[in-house]
């Protein structure tokens, strides 16, 4: 097949449907999970982060903030081919309950260098990636409490988490108008006495090479932010490398400049939020575009 300029899609989406890994290392197209998951760990930090994550999703549909992302296809030496810088208005909308609930991101471009051909690699969601501790997920990863340690004065305790296969994935790929699951392995690092989560790093659990997917290596880190007389969690910076057998890409996403909704008004009706999350017609990332699952791909037509 010819190559394309279509351009490739990852997310972390979450909506309502979830996407589920069909086997161990083969990609299969998305199903829904099955209704009776394994049963959570009744780890005390675990629950009080799954809480603190509850209660960070309500945080996050009050604000919105300027989000600039650096999009960057590189060479094999790892030096870049192109770069792409975007800024946008960016906020989250939230309906549902914690079993079921539908997470779109919207994104009203401000301004764009984009000026050429190139495909790029358009990610969004990950900011979320701490949602395999909420109620929604938290059943379809194994979890494991590693040695706190100091850090600044404080005590952070690693919570490493691996997708089980089968069972709903928050990371998904759209690759040629199918979606896949993707089993995902990491460590979020905890504040112990606020169970607030200061970063995650994540990868694949194993490589998909039948689709050409060699690796996703993502890392996001939080901030505080004064909200409403309490200090809170919120996204600072999301950093997502792809690689295929031939091709690699970098995205980086800064968050800041948050502030809250004082009135409905202040969402500005120019932004259109779609919610078709395989993002079927290849929009470019200033398009609200959010997919199935808080993980998603598209790799261009013959250029994995």
């Amino acid at each position: 097949m010819p190559p394309t300029n279509n351009p490739i899609r990852v997310a972390v989406a979450l909506l309502s449907t979830a996407l589920c890994a069909g086997g161990p290392h083969a990609a299969q197209p998305a199903f829904i999970a099955p209704e009776n998951p394994r049963p959570a760990s009744n780890a005390p930090l675990i629950d009080r982060v799954e809480q603190q994550v509850v209660t960070y999703l309500g945080q996050l549909a009050d604000l919105h903030c300027t989000e600039e992302v650096k999009q960057q296809k590189l060479h094999s030496n790892g030096k870049p081919e192109d770069t792409v810088h975007s800024s946008f208005d960016y906020f989250i909308l939230i309906q549902g309950a914690s079993d079921d609930f539908q997470l779109t991101e919207s994104r009203l471009e401000k301004s764009s260098d984009k000026a050429n051909n190139t495909p790029m690699l358009l990610t969004n969601g990950f900011s979320s990636l701490l949602l395999v501790f909420h109620p929604y997920y938290r059943n379809s990863f194994d979890f494991t409490i590693g040695a706190p340690a100091l850090e600044d004065g404080r005590t952070v305790v690693p919570i490493h988490f691996t997708h089980i296969p089968g069972t709903r994935s928050p990371a998904g790929l759209a690759l040629r108008d199918r979606e896949f699951a993707l089993d995902i392995a990491g460590t979020a690092y905890v504040e112990q006495q606020t169970a607030q989560i200061l970063r995650i790093d994540s990868n694949l659990s194993h490589a998909m090479l039948d689709i050409g997917l060699k690796d996703l290596a993502v890392q996001v880190e939080y901030s505080p932010f004064e909200y409403r007389d309490a200090r809170v969690m919120l996204p600072a910076t999301a950093r997502i490398d792809l690689e295929t057998q031939k091709q690699h890409w970098r995205n980086e996403h800064t968050f800041k400049n948050y502030r809250a909704f004082t009135t409905e008004a202040e969402q500005s009706t120019n932004v259109t939020v779609h919610k078709d999350p395989a993002n079927k017609n290849n929009t470019d990332p200033g398009d609200s575009q959010t997919p199935k699952n808080p993980g998603g791909a598209n790799p261009p037509a013959g250029k994995e």
